[in-house]
């Protein structure tokens, strides 16, 4: 069966930004302008087709990624809207890994967002061509002049506007096309559907003409045919500049910056135009690199139907109706429904029973997905988030993603007996579809501990647990996600040797460790030649040194960055086993972590807070009491912008103080930077380790 659509007028993009930017509005108006919805929600109401989940609804905010397929001008763009709140930034970070293009949205009040540098720093991470859309122009106090000054200072790319605005705030009428040197007035009886085209007004004519001259320098040089029609001063067609915007957009090295107001439907019809015009379809975006397993060498496969099949699992959903759903990317080849796969990373086969076209939670039997594709299957029973498929002749596994450890955990205890028999299998599943939310067992207290993000991240899964799959629980309070590490090398000695009759066991192994860089986690080399230890122990020694690093020696919490090295050791030819070498690892760690000078470290977290300049010596004296280190303080039209880093353990409860210092006109965002020193007052205590008390 040919495909429906060819390759090259497929658009996988994303919509990524600050939390309240406006991205779910602005996925709202462009489903309505291509005629895949017939009347507009919005997110105040909680009438919004992609923030489907009852908690989106009830909070305004975006928690999962939505999928859905819209046609513009003959073109196929398959859309995911991310979300915005820094707890869920795994749902940011998968769905990037599978675009190829994005838009970048920014709120013309607010500018830059901590959340929209994350984001973009995620985009660069994986060289995702993008448009910047300046939204809510018509809000009072929208600088597009500012907003745009800002992404050239805080972000990696050139910021080339391709339109300036007609007025701002309560005056913003349209916007000035710098490609074609006209002024678009819209309609506002029509709801943005209709605009009117006309010339600059006067007034406007120099700043327009400013910015096509900085336009003109930024593109050039990408196309001859344009830098000879621009050194002539020509008028110059139209067409040249699209195809230079392309190029430089494609190459990386600019961001056409575009405008308008979402909620006022103005300028979203212009931004589908860009999308088609300015981002790559799948075939441009070339070969996808990965490994092949086989022989462990580097591979590579090219977005055509002709190579053999290879996609990416993306993300996993627990749908009440089909069951488990996987997404899937598909980058080479063709799948149909029913036929089977290959996951190298389980080794095992598996069924597509299934092939669904995704519309935010309805969906689309078809019966065969091609290369550029975003599809959702159902019947894989075993593949998991960063799962490769492919054909089991032409094996690869194409390149993982990597998520952010949770830094904050709760206890968790099921009310009745017949939600203890529920808890694990709810668990298990939300664990499935979330890479950032652990499960564990504190093997002290018998408790059952969730970890995640956030409070935000860890308040949303308890309340799915209740509503999606009828668990009740008793929920503890939010505990920091402590972890130890040392000051200083030291060597530790593991022997264990037991005589039991028949064959013993005798394993035994000299180990130096030392602090490794921050975020290293665990690095292991041995300099031990095999006829002192033998190959086939020496992974077993790995994993029993790993294993003992989930208990530290001060209070019990997890061991991180540090470097072990395999000094010496010795065999029996007889009793010497796996097992052995595992439980003398465990040992020779221990040992050595004693002697390591061991401390408690903590997860330190970079807020910023935008706050009114009346407020801002009561904030900084909040900030100071909470061990808050303050790195700056911007002007940001009347407020203030702060950046501090403070510890995760001082800011529960935070929200509810700024908003009592500031009467509610203060706004801060946070995220994990990095782990630090706990204060001596708390490495002197001696803790129980049984942290975790229900409330």
């Amino acid at each position: 069966m040919p495909r429906k659509d060819p390759i090259n007028i497929i658009r996988n993009i994303g919509i990524m930004a600050h939390i309240d930017a406006g991205k779910t509005t602005t996925t709202e108006r462009i489903l309505f302008f291509s005629g895949k919805i017939h009347r507009m929600g919005e997110v105040h109401n909680g009438a919004t087709v992609m923030d489907w989940m009852a908690q989106e609804k009830e909070r305004g905010i975006t928690i999962t990624s939505a999928a859905t397929t819209i046609y513009w001008n003959k073109y196929r763009i398959n859309i995911i809207d991310t979300p915005g709140h820094v707890d869920f930034t795994a749902e940011v970070e998968r769905s990037l890994r599978v675009l190829d293009g994005a838009i970048a949205l920014f709120c013309a009040v607010g500018g830059v967002e901590p959340q929209s540098e994350t984001v973009w720093h995620q985009a660069d991470k994986y060289n995702i061509p993008r448009i910047a859309f300046i939204n809510k122009m018509d809000r009072v106090g929208a600088d597009f002049h500012g907003t745009v000054a800002a992404i050239g200072k805080k972000l990696t790319r050139l910021p080339v506007p391709i339109q300036i605005p007609f007025g701002e705030g309560e005056l913003f009428k349209g916007l000035i096309d710098l490609i074609t040197m006209k002024a678009i007035v819209y309609n506002a009886t029509s709801l943005g559907a209709l605009w009117g085209v006309s010339d600059i007004p006067d007034d406007l004519v120099p700043e327009a003409a400013e910015y096509r001259e900085t336009m003109f320098d930024a593109i050039a040089s990408y196309d001859d045919e344009l830098m000879e029609a621009v050194l002539d001063d020509k008028n110059v067609d139209p067409d040249l500049i699209h195809r230079a915007i392309r190029k430089a957009t494609l190459a990386g090295d600019i961001v056409p910056v575009l405008l308008g107001s979402a909620f006022r439907n103005k300028g979203v019809q212009h931004l589908l135009n860009a999308v088609v015009s300015y981002l790559p379809n799948p075939a441009e975006v070339g070969e996808v690199k990965g490994i092949d397993p086989r022989k462990d060498q580097p591979a590579t496969r090219k977005p055509s139907d002709e190579e053999p099949f290879s996609a990416l699992c993306f993300k996993v959903v627990s749908d009440p109706h089909v069951g488990k759903l996987n997404y899937l990317r598909v980058y080479s080849g063709k799948v149909e429904a029913g036929q089977a796969v290959y996951n190298p990373t389980t080794g095992k086969r598996e069924r597509l029973n299934k092939i669904l076209q995704m519309f935010a939670n309805k969906r689309e039997e078809i019966k065969e997905a091609f290369s550029g594709d975003i599809i959702a299957a159902v019947g894989l029973k075993m593949t998991r988030t960063g799962d490769t498929l492919c054909n089991e002749g032409h094996p690869i596994i194409l390149e993982k993603m990597d998520f952010p450890k949770p830094v904050i955990s709760v206890a968790i205890e099921p009310r009745t007996k017949a939600d203890q028999e529920k808890i694990s299998d709810a668990l298990n599943r939300l664990a499935e579809e979330d890479p950032t939310f652990e499960v564990s067992t504190n093997h002290e207290t018998g408790q059952t501990i969730i970890s995640g993000m956030g409070e935000l991240h860890l308040d949303i899964l308890t309340d799915r647990l209740m509503r999606e799959f009828k668990v009740l629980a008793n929920i503890g309070q939010p505990q920091v996600a402590y972890k130890e590490t040392i000051r200083q090398k030291s060597r530790g000695v593991g022997k264990f040797v037991r005589q039991t009759g028949g064959h013993g066991q005798y394993g035994h192994v000299e180990i130096d460790i030392e602090p490794a860089e921050a975020g290293v986690g665990f690095s292991f080399e041995c300099l031990v030649g095999q006829d002192r230890i033998p190959k086939e122990y020496i992974n077993p020694l790995s994993q029993g040194i790993q294993e003992a690093m989930k208990t530290g020696v001060v209070m019990g919490y997890p061991l991180t960055d540090i470097k072990v090295t395999v000094v010496e050791g010795s065999h029996h030819d007889v009793d010497s086993s796996e097992l052995a070498f595992k439980v003398a690892g465990s040992m020779a760690l221990q040992d050595a972590v004693k002697k390591g000078d061991p401390i408690i470290i903590e997860p330190m977290m970079s807020l910023e807070v935008i706050v009114p300049d009346v407020y801002l010596g009561d904030v900084i004296g909040n900030l100071n009491s909470r061990r808050a280190h303050i790195k700056g303080i911007e002007p940001k039209l009347k407020a203030q912008t702060l950046r501090a880093t403070v510890p995760l353990a001082e800011m529960f409860g935070y929200a509810t103080d700024l908003r009592s210092l500031s009467q509610g006109r203060a706004v801060f965002a946070m995220q994990f930077s990095h782990y630090e020193e706990a204060p001596d007052k708390m490495q002197d205590q001696a803790l129980p380790n049984s942290k975790f008390t229900l409330r």
